[in-house]
């Protein structure tokens, strides 16, 4: 599965009367199959990044192409097949599981696998759920899982993953991330994460996009990202980050 992502000047504005950017001028370019991380503070645009990408909100200037077509040129349908959106707070249709994890069969005309999908719910440690059960009845970390599962079974070249596994207990959050990384290494598949999760950063990641002051400030190996930031904002950033998680430990323990 060989994909080429081309992001260039790409900027969003805040819909406000200031109209001040949220970011701009971002460029990046994929050429080979990777799993980027991307981090940041809150407020930097991750998100919205994001969802240009999976052509949910149209950037305010730039482009983006797909194996050099612009995004422009390709029917939004076909687009999302070829680089799919799963979202923090996960999203169930309405209806039953089954309903749910048949969506993306029947949204793109494709035989629904069920050998596949019970395949991969047995890898997020769902092979007991009821199949009948409304959607919107489940835990918060099963929908989150059962979410991921329905963009999967679509088998798209680009995965685009909006802090998947914040609300996964442990276990349920290292499935997660051993199947996306079993998926990377047998599939190409490209995978661009959002996370906070510093660890999960360096499990997964072997680039880091790091976002600040309104624009793509370093895309860098996640090793040299790590133990050698470029800029002031980053060294902070993994400095705070690795106090507070410092903190919580240390909270844990005497809790």
């Amino acid at each position: 599965m060989h994909t080429t992502i081309e992001i260039e000047a790409l900027g969003k504005q805040f819909h406000s009367p200031s109209g001040q950017w949220l970011f701009h001028h971002l460029d990046a370019k994929i050429t080979e199959p990777t799993t980027i991380g991307i981090l940041g503070k809150s407020g930097q645009g991750k998100s919205t990044l994001l969802r240009i990408l999976g052509r949910l909100i149209p950037p305010d200037s730039g482009t983006v192409r797909l194996n050099q077509k612009d995004i422009t040129q390709w029917e939004a349908a076909e687009w999302r097949m070829n680089m799919s959106y799963v979202a923090q707070q996960a999203i169930m249709l309405p209806g039953s599981v089954e309903d749910n994890l048949r969506t993306v069969s029947t949204l793109h005309q494709r035989p629904f696998d069920q050998k596949q999908a019970r395949d991969l719910l047995e890898q997020l440690y769902l092979e007991n759920l009821d199949w009948g059960k409304p959607a919107q009845q489940l835990s918060g970390g099963e929908k989150q899982r059962l979410a991921l599962v329905r963009t999967l079974l679509l088998q798209p070249p680009v995965l685009l993953l909006d802090e998947v596994t914040a609300s996964l207990d442990a276990l349920s959050k290292q499935a997660a991330q051993r199947l996306l990384l079993d998926l990377h290494a047998q599939t190409g598949t490209t995978l661009i994460w959002i996370t906070h999760d510093l660890e999960e950063a360096r499990i997964a990641c072997k680039r880091i996009w790091f976002m600040a002051n309104h624009q793509l400030l370093e895309d860098a190996p996640s090793e040299s990202f790590f133990h050698a930031p470029q800029t002031a904002e980053a060294k902070d950033f993994l400095h705070n980050q690795i106090a507070t998680v410092a903190t919580n430990a240390a909270e844990e323990v005497h809790g």
